[in-house]
């Protein structure tokens, strides 16, 4: 009502009832509208894992870390592990371009021989020579860092 006569109230009389069945029509759609967006937003993660909405127990205590998972380690590990990584990387880029290419089709990206050997455009006696090759050198370079794998 209210809208009513604060938005129409210059108008005829007659116009009234139809102005507010109309007003009355947009505001319960609004709602109604304004309701389903919010209960799909804030839908209870309870609902989520089937468990009883009357139990209080929050959702998050029922999940579990992995053990495989970076957040089971202690901070200084994941720090030094990240350091080791980054050491990594920056040996890989000092390698030669084919035996780096070798070394990340077969290790990275798990690829067998022959299917780095396709990729490459070479032998597979040459995708293995860059790997040994590619190998040795790492493990010189993170040697003299003091790094053991």
């Amino acid at each position: 009502m209210l809208k009513l006569t604060e938005r129409y109230c210059a108008r005829p009389i007659a116009e009234l009832p139809l102005l507010f069945q109309r007003i009355l029509q947009n505001t319960i759609r609004d709602h109604f509208r304004r309701q389903k967006v919010r209960s799909i937003w804030t839908m209870p993660i309870s609902s989520l894992l089937g468990a009883d909405p009357e139990d209080d127990a929050d959702p998050l205590e029922t999940l579990e870390v992995a053990d495989d998972s970076k957040f089971s380690e202690p901070p200084a590990q994941q720090l030094e592990r990240s350091q080791v990584l980054a050491f990594i990387e920056k040996a890989l880029e000092r390698l030669p371009a084919r035996q780096r290419q070798a070394f990340l089709l077969r290790y990275w990206e798990e690829l067998d021989v022959t299917a780095a050997a396709e990729i490459m455009g070479c032998s597979e006696g040459s995708v293995k020579t860059h790997c040994s090759r590619a190998s040795h050198a790492l493990a010189v370079m993170l040697a003299k860092q003091g790094i053991k794998l």
